[in-house]
């Protein structure tokens, strides 16, 4: 993945831009990378990718992704679909009590 591939697609942050964020702030969990523009707070695909990233950081080792963007859009779309079948469908309240 390349610097300006994006981690979270659903946010659109770039690998770049968190990064960035992990030598600015320097955060201690992982969670606090959604403060950098949302990142993970969408359907969650990328929430295990900024742990990795966050975890190379606080290692010293060099933050980056090695998956490829075409690849891991690939795979989130069929994270993404197999969430939505997992989905119970809404049941709609009966008017009719009989």
């Amino acid at each position: 993945m390349q610097p300006d591939d994006e981690v979270c697609l659903c946010r659109h942050v770039s690998l770049r831009k968190l990064t960035s964020y992990l030598e600015r702030v320097r955060p201690e969990r992982a969670s606090q990378l959604s403060d950098c523009l949302g990142a993970g707070t969408g359907c969650g695909w990328c929430v295990p990718t900024l742990e990795k990233l966050h975890e190379c950081f606080r290692e010293g080792r060099p933050v980056e992704c090695v998956e490829l963007p075409s690849i891991y859009a690939a795979n989130r779309a069929v994270y993404k679909e197999a969430k939505r079948a997992a989905t119970p469908a809404k049941v709609e309240p009966n008017a009719d009590p009989e």
